[in-house]
């Protein structure tokens, strides 16, 4: 079965409160790494508390294209690579 966007934001849905690292594409060879917790997820985006140790700023979001399209990585903790 294909992956659709529903099936992203499906899956997003039960993982509301877990930790997870997002590694983005920043560019030519350029990967930025940030640690949080999932926080919530709307229509078209999920949004990321960032730790505030390691970041400037309080939350990221992401659409689910990005993950659809590889643009991004999402790992939980205690989880292997999820897409």
């Amino acid at each position: 079965m294909p992956i659709t966007l529903a099936n992203i934001k499906r899956k997003l849905d039960g993982k509301i409160g877990d930790n997870l690292t997002v590694v983005a594409q920043a560019g030519r060879k350029k990967v930025t790494r940030r640690r949080g917790t999932l926080k919530e997820t709307y229509p078209a985006i999920f949004v990321v508390d960032l730790d505030q140790d390691e970041n400037a700023f309080e939350r990221v979001s992401y659409s689910y294209a990005d993950l659809l399209t590889k643009s991004i990585q999402i790992t939980f903790e205690g989880e292997e690579k999820a897409s």
